[in-house]
């Protein structure tokens, strides 16, 4: 009898002990940390070669909040029909194809069309070229626009009960707080949490760093 007394103790010290190895409990109402992003260009290979001299190599500045991603210390013009852009910055790693992410009002001063895509999504997209210190590059389908979105892991998204690939509002705080829908949840691994969304939004809702971001709701 008082073994089988120990022995229950035991057990129920183990149970209250808390388990190290479950993620912690996330809700909608959780705050999500913001990134505004800048114009900027993620380079295949062949286009690093392209402008910057044959078995070059990107060097970095320093990292970013998403896992393995960096930017450069490398900048390079941007080219349109209509005018151009210089000194915007690379990021890294390399990729399989170049892409160009501008701001809405870039696109007009370009003369390009870029549509409104997530990154990778440059099927008929826009056209430009790049000029670096060694040569050019055209690149004929890979300038966005980037939809806002929200990386997450996908154990976070279960637990935020999102899927990847869902449009979502989110709520902000400050002056202008307010509520922003089709943020698109992309919940693939090696994610950081994060909320993206371009200069032109932030400054237009008073949107920094230090905003405080809450999913709202799902969109229907």
């Amino acid at each position: 009898m008082d073994n089988y007394e120990e022995l229950l103790g035991k057990l129920m010290e183990k149970l209250a002990e808390p388990n190290q190895t479950q993620p912690p409990i996330l809700s909608s109402a959780q705050k999500i940390p913001v990134g505004i992003s800048n114009r900027h260009i993620h380079l295949s290979q062949i286009d690093v070669e392209k402008l910057f001299g044959y078995g070059y190599q990107l060097t970095k500045l320093k990292d970013l909040s998403q896992p393995g991603q960096f930017a450069c210390k490398e900048t390079v013009m941007v080219c349109g029909p209509r005018g151009a852009i210089e000194k915007v910055r690379i990021l890294g790693p390399v990729r399989k194809k170049t892409q160009v992410e501008i701001l809405q009002s870039d696109s007009f001063k370009l003369g390009v069309k870029a549509p409104l895509r997530l990154s990778g999504d440059l099927a008929e997209s826009g056209n430009v070229t790049l000029i670096g210190p060694k040569g050019s590059a055209e690149i004929v389908e890979g300038t966005i626009v980037a939809k806002r979105h929200i990386h997450m892991l996908p154990h976070e998204a279960t637990q935020f009960g999102v899927r990847d690939g869902e449009p979502v509002t989110i709520e902000f705080s400050g002056e202008r707080g307010g509520t922003l829908a089709n943020v698109i949840i992309r919940a693939v691994e090696n994610s950081g949490l994060e909320c993206h969304i371009d200069t032109e939004e932030a400054n237009a809702l008073g949107i920094t760093p230090n905003t405080e971001i809450v999913i709202k709701k799902n969109n229907i």
